[in-house]
């Protein structure tokens, strides 16, 4: 009887929208898109700097905030070990990297979220990050743009966290107030304090395919409301006929879009 050879693990990932098994090196090149059907993984916040920035012109700032359990807060694991795993897990210090950077020669301001830092939840360091980034363009005469990605506001810090939403929206006046545009990028998933907050307060808001975008979760408003919901509630899709999103843009076209923008903003 023949040998069954088995799949080396590591190398391989299985598509979750229509089944293709696609191999990591090709699905990596094509910026974490599956090349059959076109559905969007989640890409890494360097991943993502490296897909949009001009080459070697992103120069991050606020790189050595960290989260600290100032709560105490005790659970089945603590704050403080969490945090630990997964900076040790991502090679991250929190959810978002910023800094200044170029797009087709515009400069900018940038901010990418990153799901895999605890479901880039928003506490203080994220919050704080995003504002300093704001306030840096606002002083520098820039455009900002933020990708943002999140699960909401981070529990482990309580009303902390919830305090970022009014901070960084208030940041986000002072730069309208002087002139200057944002755009935001919503990817999957996008939802609950980010979105109610600078997530949704962009000049132009820009969304990838089919990424989940919301405030509460489906099952959350189902229950309040007691209504059946579309079957595309809470996607882009769904949202851009309702006039929330200005458009929907294909990873691979993103930079070239952001850069058109910025070409147009800066010429207003």
């Amino acid at each position: 009887m023949a040998k069954q050879r088995e799949m080396p693990g590591g190398l391989w990932t299985k598509c979750p929208s229509c089944g293709e098994v696609l191999h990591d090196l090709a699905l990596s090149e094509n910026l974490r898109v599956c090349t059959r059907c076109g559905h969007h993984f989640t890409l890494g916040s360097h991943e993502r700097i490296a897909s949009l920035a001009d080459p070697e012109s992103f120069q991050e700032t606020d790189a050595s905030l960290t989260s600290v359990d100032s709560l105490e807060f005790k659970g089945v694991a603590t704050y403080a070990d969490r945090l630990k795993s997964y900076k040790e897990k991502t090679g991250l210090v929190d959810a978002i990297i910023t800094g200044t950077a170029t797009i087709n020669g515009h400069p900018l301001g940038l901010g990418v979220m990153d799901f895999g830092f605890l479901a880039a939840t928003m506490g203080s360091v994220v919050g704080e990050k995003v504002t300093r980034i704001i306030e840096l363009s606002t002083e520098r005469k820039i455009p900002v743009v933020l990708v943002c990605a999140s699960g909401g506001a981070r529990m482990y810090e309580g009303m902390l966290s919830l305090m970022q939403m009014a901070k960084t929206s208030g940041a986000l006046a002072l730069h309208a107030r002087a002139g200057l545009a944002y755009v935001s990028v919503l990817t999957n998933p996008t939802t609950a304090g980010v979105m109610a907050s600078y997530a949704s307060l962009g000049d132009i808001i820009i969304a990838e395919p089919a990424s989940m975008i919301g405030f509460a979760g489906p099952r959350v408003i189902r229950e309040t409301t007691h209504q059946t919901l579309p079957d595309d509630f809470q996607t882009a899709e769904f949202l851009e006929k309702r006039g929330l999103i200005d458009m929907i843009v294909h990873r691979q076209k993103m930079r070239a879009t952001l850069g058109g923008l910025l070409g147009y903003f800066s010429k207003a």
